[in-house]
């Protein structure tokens, strides 16, 4: 029986680096497969479960950082290998990218050699590592191994899930979607994002985003001289009535005296600002 050859994802919107990339991969017999933007790359990489996922970071419809999150959110491709390719050389995105899952971070203009020989790398280091899990689940007491592993992945799982829900909400603290909207977008469900927000801060996304608007309204009290309603409408307060009713009922003064005393200690907030 003939050994299968490594299957590689291409997600780029760039037919040079594309056609240079396919050429690369086939003339070494590697399988390819190919997708123009971040969506169609998400899509594709549930339904073929490609070895290895080479990811542009700037692309239309989605961008390469926000199919990463995605793409390390799901059950079916979390645990798929992805090398980030960018023109973006600067260390701050380098890590961003590295920070939301990927494994390696490789530049444009690319060496032919270099990216293959990181592909290989991360190949083989994949491969390693799902021979390790089964060897632990073989040497351990039967279901054990299972049940930890799993156990060990929904925790990782609903961690990244979590720290994706976080900076999306903080990004539309505006107009945040619904939990059930919110879910969605994160390829996952009302409950379990619910669940993972427990687990987390002990509360569900509601209650953490009402806290995590408050905590950036005392914020902006302290440290600048916008309006209160300006601060009511950012935060998305639908009143500023109702922005001065919640805050006053988590800080026990109002949003005007709490920038007044300048300092969160003259007002009682409950030492949980941190």
């Amino acid at each position: 029986m003939p050994e299968k050859r490594p299957h590689i994802l291409l997600i780029d919107d760039s037919l040079v680096d594309l056609r240079q990339l396919i050429e690369l991969m086939t003339s070494t017999k590697l399988r390819v497969s190919v997708a123009f933007n971040g969506r169609d790359g998400l899509n594709k990489a549930e339904l073929l479960q490609p070895d290895l996922i080479l990811l542009d970071v700037n692309m239309p419809v989605m961008n390469g950082f926000a199919t990463c999150r995605l793409l390390k959110t799901s059950e079916r491709t979390r645990d798929i290998p992805v090398i980030f390719l960018s023109a973006a050389n600067d260390v701050d995105r380098r890590i961003e990218g590295l920070e939301l899952g990927a494994v390696d971070f490789v530049s444009k203009p690319f060496n032919d050699v270099e990216v293959l020989t990181r592909i290989r790398i991360h190949l083989g280091l994949a491969t390693a590592y799902r021979s390790r899990m089964q060897t632990c689940s073989v040497q351990a007491a039967p279901g054990q191994a299972g049940q930890s592993l799993q156990t060990e992945q929904t925790e990782k799982k609903d961690s990244l899930l979590v720290k994706t829900a976080v900076e999306y909400l903080r990004q539309h603290l505006a107009k945040p979607p619904s939990t059930r909207e919110l879910a969605s977008i994160l390829c996952s469900n009302e409950r379990r994002l619910n669940s993972a927000f427990q687990a987390h801060f002990d509360q569900p996304v509601s209650a953490w985003l009402r806290e995590e608007r408050l905590q950036q309204a005392a914020h902006f009290l302290r440290t600048t001289q916008t309006p209160v309603a300006n601060l009511s409408e950012y935060l998305g307060f639908s009143t500023s009535s109702n922005f001065a009713k919640a805050f006053k009922e988590r800080y026990q003064c109002s949003p005007r005296e709490f920038r007044q005393s300048r300092s969160v200690e003259s007002c009682d907030d409950g030492q949980s600002d941190a």
